[in-house]
């Protein structure tokens, strides 16, 4: 039996690594994974020894307040798996995490797969000598990734991104709107504050205040908010209820890919959910809000003036960003707005939108899976 060591930090993850374990285990029926996983993983056939929710922490802030809990818990799971070594260890994204284990690991001659690059393009540049010390070989899911690494002599993989091989060239908007009950005829659109609480608790009355902006201005607006939590989605509700007016604010459970089908227009946290929106060739406007210190400390570090993976694969502002003080109710519903009503710019939006696409339809997690097999050789 060949034993993988595997870790996913978060959904994002917990989704790369599912695709990733079913394409090997196409392959080869004698793997066995462990380590930290999510619930798809776990249902792909991964043992998870510790929840994936102890490594979802997002912030300077938030890393510090937990810092001790995830210190204690990686050198945990070093020990464990030093006393009964794997074949091969693949770190998904938590680059934090997952780099430190690697290095460990690759000095007892265990063969580690990084996969997910961390944005060393739009932050640390040098992190690439110690992504060198730990790594056996980096998967990049983005085209502009490899030559980075090709660089500093750091072995890399370009296999694309699963999302794009998962959604289809054309969303179906009808289909979308008639699963959820919404009017042909409606402005619908879709509201994402982000997955986890610390960054719905940012959010929540900003989005909720950027509704009431909108639907003032048209009345026939619909308002889609899909959360995963019932945590996310009671912070979520408390920020409804303090608003006096009454709004046509949907809370979902789940949806997320429905609600961004269906939209018009998204607004959405900087994340993950900013590629499946472009996928979807959905025009958006990306915010973000964190605590002041973790922001002070996160803009010194950046080395592009844009934050949004749309506008980082295009490599221009394709769609707006809204950031910490300039993300206020007003700005956010005049930037909706002005993409709601500007149908050049939005046929430019989906042509942009469509390129990126074509170019991270690889059949990522077949293309993963060979690149990791070879290894195992």
């Amino acid at each position: 039996m060949v034993r993988i060591g595997i870790v996913a930090g978060e959904a994002s993850g917990d989704l790369l690594g599912s695709h990733l374990i079913l394409a090997l285990k196409q392959k080869r029926s004698d793997i066995e994974f462990i380590g930290i996983a999510g619930p798809k993983m776990i249902s792909a056939g991964a043992k998870s020894l510790y929840p994936i929710e102890r490594l979802s922490v997002r912030g300077y802030l938030e890393v510090i307040k937990h810092l001790w809990g995830l210190l204690k818990l990686r050198r945990e799971l070093l020990n464990q798996f030093l006393s009964n070594p794997p074949d091969l260890f693949i770190g998904i994204d938590a680059p934090d995490f997952n780099f430190w284990l690697e290095k460990k690991l690759k000095r007892k001659g265990i063969k580690t797969i990084h996969y997910v690059s961390p944005s060393i393009w739009a932050w640390r540049k040098n992190r690439i000598k110690k992504i060198k010390k730990a790594v056996t070989q980096v998967l990049a899911l983005f085209p502009f990734e490899p030559a980075l690494y090709q660089e500093k002599g750091v072995p890399v993989t370009y296999v694309g991104h699963p999302l794009a091989d998962m959604l289809p060239m054309e969303p179906d908007v009808a289909g979308a709107r008639e699963i959820l009950k919404l009017e042909p005829s409606s402005l619908v659109i879709a509201m994402l504050p982000g997955s986890r609480q610390s960054e719905v608790e940012q959010h929540a009355d900003l989005f909720v205040q950027t509704a009431k902006h909108i639907y003032t201005q048209h009345p026939n607006a619909v308002f889609l908010v899909p959360l995963i939590t019932r945590e996310t989605r009671h912070i979520f509700e408390l920020a409804i209820f303090n608003e006096p007016e009454p709004l046509p604010i949907q809370l979902l459970f789940g949806h997320a890919h429905d609600a961004m089908e269906a939209a018009n227009v998204v607004i959405v946290a900087s994340g993950t959910a900013t590629l499946e929106a472009a996928l979807l060739k959905k025009p958006m406007v990306i915010t973000y809000r964190m605590s002041n210190l973790s922001w002070q400390l996160l803009k010194r570090m950046r080395l592009q003036p844009y934050v949004g993976l749309p506008n980082i694969l295009a490599g221009k502002f394709v769609v707006p960003e809204l950031l910490q003080d300039d993300a206020t109710p007003e700005k956010l519903a005049q930037a909706t707005l002005d993409l709601v009503n500007d149908k050049e710019k939005l046929a430019e939006i989906k042509k942009e939108f469509t390129d990126i696409h074509q170019q991270l339809k690889q059949n990522t997690a077949e293309k993963a899976a060979i690149a990791i097999l070879a290894h195992l050789k």
